[in-house]
């Protein structure tokens, strides 16, 4: 009787169980985004213990789930969260398919920069400002240089009106207080910055961090106004094969080609090449110059990644960068190079650089760091030779070690500075080694307050030593809110020639009163980010900023105490940058997304109790990024745009014509982009729908274009131009006066093609 209970009652538990799993539910599908499927996304159903994550192909499966009303949730790093209601009957198997959005805020992605230690944006003292390859695709560019041209606050400034080559300007800071990086090496600075910065393929780019105020006490010189680490993907993450392609309507041409190759289990290698082309000149503007220079560039990358016990890091990665551009007279041919019959600008680079990451096989986590470059470059300009020879060597090691309250950071480092060019200014080659400490603690307060402090000290012969300290104190008042304060200083040894384009074009003098001494800074910037989640899937992200950087010592050229000089010497006043600035990010749940950034600054230099207006630099700045998704249509509009106040420009005196001050400008575009074919994306648009160039409202911009090497230009005995009746205004000639790009209206078309 006893057995036949037991089995009875065995039965009857089987059959329940048997109804109640045939009654439960489940839902499978997959997770995408823009660039295909997401892995590693976790899935769970709000309120409840059941949830799982995507497999590497983007694949999920939650199983046994009881009849009902859930809040099916996706969340990942990186993505805005997506939720939806959903209702279950009996025995009923949902396929749900999910597009996640990359985060506007991208709060939650992985920072280095700010602190030589990779941490959630949330969590770094430091604010560090994020973008992605997303966002560079809204308005796709030739090179890093004009992509940053929609960050709020950084204005790529253009230097020459006649070979197009220029520099970064971060809260009104000339281009040479910014130091570029490349995966954290210091190997994109001098004569890089001014003709380096092209050439990185876009499409092997994993995410630009942008600093603004001075960073010295981590990155030493030239990260006096701000820094701008270009990181490149991880052989992990990139697709196996990638292109992307397109043209414009003034004849330009680029295209990115990369693929990533296996060799083995433990070695996968990452290459890139990005070729650029533009052999039409136009002038629209009249001058007899050409409006855009001619370019011919190519710049591979490779990036190789070794695989190690307990994941130890071993990467290296190298490039090769050659370009041939030109810019002058229409009738300028290379057997004009260097003459003095019609005039051209004529430059050839060579470069290429290594760099590498080794973490040490010890228990404590120390990574020694390390690059090297060698920058080559023969150029004319006019009938004035400019070759030079640029090396730059760095290695370092840090300690990074976890205490109780404490995150610390101990390092050393040794950078290698070779220098030397033809100019009289460099009468021997300049070689210096310049040996750096530094440490860094992050202390945890309480809860929500966390300061790090830290100091470097640098030893350079010709300046002795160097200190830099800094201070960042974080308030996280909620997970949505959260306070930063950072002060520090800076500082930055000056070499010349390799960052004044303006000292090597036109008929300007230049002149160099003393021995320049560094130039130093003292930065404050105190930082508010907030974030609102509606819940109707609304996303609202403020990231607002108060700056003020005073210099001492500061260089800055001088086009106005002699029309035909440019005088450089360390100013004896003092230099003051001050300001506000903020970014809103708007993402609603039909597909519209807004970005709209603005920042007023005040630069200024005082000397001898008079304080001036700093030559190019607007008094303010706005940006704007607007997308649409018609996803029916597998169509995405994005428009984009730039608007910049009036800046003072460096005419030649008071007989000049031009304009003192710039005009309000603007840039703007639009984009349609098309993702109907797998693997596949088209892409075309308008770029400056304004037709705006700098010639509006100018008599010309080019001084004397007609005669590039005053033949016709009578001086006086003191060295001063003499008004004649073929030169009334008593001009030379002079490429300076350039603010903005001569390029107007054009169209373009492209293409993507990515296998994963």
């Amino acid at each position: 009787m006893k057995i036949y209970l037991k089995s009875s009652l065995y039965l009857l538990c089987t059959l329940l169980t048997g109804l109640v799993n045939a009654q439960n539910s489940s839902i499978n599908g997959t997770i995408t985004d823009d660039q295909g499927t997401v892995p590693f996304a976790n899935i769970y159903l709000k309120g409840t213990k059941m949830g799982t994550s995507t497999s590497e192909d983007g694949t999920y499966n939650l199983k046994d789930i009881p009849n009902g009303t859930y809040k099916l949730q996706v969340s990942v790093i990186g993505y805005q969260d997506f939720s939806t209601k959903i209702t279950l009957r009996t025995n009923e198997n949902r396929t749900i398919d999910i597009k996640i959005i990359p985060a506007s805020e991208q709060l939650e992605e992985m920072v280095v920069t700010g602190t030589l230690k990779a941490v959630s944006r949330s969590e770094s003292p430091v604010p560090v400002e994020v973008y992605s390859p997303t966002f560079l695709k809204k308005n796709p560019t030739a090179s890093i240089f004009e992509a940053l041209q929609n960050v709020n606050g950084v204005r790529p400034q253009i230097n020459c009106n006649v070979c197009n080559t220029g520099d970064i300007h971060i809260n009104g800071l000339e281009g040479p207080y910014t130091l570029v990086l490349i995966d954290g090496m210091p190997i994109v600075s001098g004569l890089g910055t001014v003709y380096g910065l092209s050439g990185i393929p876009n499409s092997l780019i994993e995410q630009i961090e942008i600093i603004k105020g001075p960073a010295s006490s981590l990155y030493g010189s030239e990260a006096v106004g701000g820094l701008i680490n270009i990181i490149t993907k991880s052989t992990l993450d990139a697709p196996d094969f990638f292109a992307d392609a397109f043209v414009t309507g003034w004849g330009e041409y680029n295209i990115d080609v990369g693929t990533k190759i296996n060799f083995g289990k433990k070695t996968d290698m990452l290459l890139g090449v990005n070729y650029f082309n533009y052999d039409k000149p136009i002038d629209n503007n009249g001058d007899n110059f050409t409006d855009l220079t001619l370019q011919n560039r190519i710049s591979v990358f490779q990036k190789w990644n070794f695989q190690r016990e307990d994941n130890r890091i071993l990467s290296l990665a190298g490039r090769f960068f050659y370009e041939d551009r030109w810019g002058g007279e229409m009738q300028w041919t290379p057997e004009f190079r260097g003459g003095d019959e019609v005039y051209g600008e004529s430059i050839y680079t060579r470069r290429w650089e290594v760099l590498g990451k080794y973490e040490l096989p010890i228990e404590e986590k120390v990574l020694f760091s390390f690059s090297y470059n060698d920058h080559s470059q023969n150029s004319v300009y006019g009938d004035i030779p400019y070759i030079a020879d640029q090396r730059i060597g760095f290695g370092q090691f840090t300690w990074d070690k976890t205490l109780e309250h404490h995150d610390l950071l101990v390092g050393t480092a040794l950078r290698y500075n070779y220098y030397d060019d033809n100019t009289t200014a460099t009468t021997n080659a300049d070689e210096v080694v310049i040996p750096s400490l530094f440490i860094q603690d992050e202390i945890a307060l309480a809860n929500k307050h966390s300061l790090l402090l830290g100091m470097r000290y640098d030893y350079d012969k010709r300046h002795g030593n160097i200190y830099t300290p800094r201070m960042a104190y974080r308030y996280k008042v909620t997970d949505n809110d959260i306070l930063r304060l950072n002060a520090g200083t800076g500082f930055r040894v000056v070499n010349l020639f390799t960052e004044e384009h303006a000292a090597l074009t036109g008929a300007r003098e230049v002149v160099v009163t003393e021995e320049l001494n560094p130039e130093k800074s003292f930065n404050a910037n105190l930082n508010y980010l907030k974030k609102i989640y509606a819940d109707n899937g609304t996303f609202v992200s403020l990231d607002a900023s108060l700056f003020y950087t005073k210099f001492s010592n500061a260089i800055l050229p001088d086009y106005d105490t002699d029309p035909n000089k440019i005088i450089y010497d360390n100013l004896n006043g003092k230099s003051v940058s001050k300001g506000a600035s903020a970014n809103v990010d708007f993402s609603f749940p039909g597909g519209f997304k807004f970005l709209i950034g603005a920042t007023y600054q005040d630069v200024s230099q005082t000397e001898n109790g008079v304080t001036k207006r700093q030559i190019l630099t607007e008094s303010y700045t706005g940006t704007w990024n607007a997308s649409y998704e018609f996803k029916k249509l597998n169509l995405s509009v994005d428009y984009t745009g730039n608007i910049y106040g009036p800046m003072r420009l460096p005419t030649l005196g008071p007989t000049d014509p031009r304009r003192d001050f710039s005009p309000v400008w603007s840039i703007q575009n639009i984009q349609f982009t098309w993702k109907g074919l797998e693997n596949f994306e088209f892409y075309a648009g308008v770029k400056n729908l304004l037709d705006w160039t700098p010639n509006r409202g100018n008599p010309f911009i080019i001084a004397r274009a007609n005669d590039p090497f005053d033949k016709n230009v009578t001086f006086d005995s003191n060295g001063s131009v003499v008004a004649t009746p073929n030169n009334p205004n008593a001009l030379t000639f002079d490429p300076s006066y350039v603010y903005g790009p001569n390029q107007g209206i054009r169209g373009f078309f492209g293409l993507r093609y990515r296998i994963n």
